[in-house]
């Protein structure tokens, strides 16, 4: 049990028994009252039933925590245009969204991934929580509200435009490798390789090295930074050795997708594997 759900069943335990001594208060009155009225087995009984109330009182409670940790949300991060809106769409229905959406709120919902609508009755699929989080800058605060929910990232890449987008897309990355409820809480990320149907888009061996070095770099310059300038932010990487993502205290991930053509099966893969069934 982690720190954060230790600390929510001990607050819910801490109200529970609250009320219970409220509650044994105004028993007692009554006990008072009429308890030496009751012969012996009636009393057993009367302390019985206050003990098992007792006990359900405890387990509704711990019940409610430990379903308020359920983390079941997969982030869509990456920047504009890179195919974060199709994917979302091609999971959710597996229909072709072609375009940005300039929209300043995350694209959500909760759904049955399309690969597993057509499934057996038999075999019951659960609902995913899908958002889908514009790339505006503006919007990279709107990550760290939606990162106690997740379960998982999948960070898009165009590798059709990757080398004129190389920079801003290794800071986005990198803001979110180092956000400290990723590295402590080790959430997993997906790296996905958009629009490698195309002919001049870039492999994916090419963007994880070109994305390594251009972190490497990101790495050295933060650190130079106070630690007042870099909030939350969590030291990634080694000095004894350039940067590479298995570096990582969490697993990173990279696979090369085709959104518009519905190439999608290992982000299914990595969505089914990290969410909980």
């Amino acid at each position: 049990m982690d720190q954060d759900l230790q600390q929510r069943v001990l607050r819910g335990l801490s109200s529970a028994m609250d009320h219970l001594q409220n509650y044994w208060s105004e028993l007692q009155g009554v006990f008072q009252q009429h308890f030496s009225a009751m012969d012996e087995q009636t009393a057993v009984l009367v302390t019985l039933g206050v003990f098992v109330f007792t006990l359900l009182l405890v387990y509704v409670v711990i019940r409610g925590a430990l379903k308020g940790n359920k983390r079941d949300t997969i982030l869509l991060l990456g920047l504009s245009g890179a195919g974060k809106t199709a994917l979302f769409y091609q999971l959710r229905d597996g229909s072709v969204h072609n375009g940005t959406v300039t929209s300043m709120e995350p694209n959500e919902g909760r759904f049955i991934l399309n690969s597993e609508s057509g499934e057996k009755k038999g075999k019951k699929s659960k609902p995913v929580h899908i958002v889908d989080v514009p790339g505006h800058p503006r919007l990279k605060t709107k990550i760290d509200e939606l990162l106690p929910q997740a379960s998982g990232i999948v960070f898009v890449v165009d590798a059709l435009d990757f080398m004129s987008q190389l920079r801003p897309t290794a800071e986005y990355l990198y803001d979110v490798l180092t956000k400290a409820w990723v590295v402590k809480k080790k959430i997993p990320v997906l790296l996905t390789c958009n629009k490698i149907d195309k002919v001049t888009a870039h492999s994916m061996d090419f963007i994880r090295k070109q994305l390594e070095k251009e972190i490497e770099k990101l790495r050295v310059t933060r650190k130079t930074t106070s630690d007042a300038d870099v909030g939350t932010e969590i030291s990634i990487g080694s000095d004894s050795s350039p940067f590479q993502f298995t570096q990582c205290s969490n697993k990173v991930s990279i696979v090369e997708t085709s959104v518009l053509q519905g190439k999608i099966t290992e982000i299914e893969v990595f969505i089914k594997e990290y969410v909980p069934r």
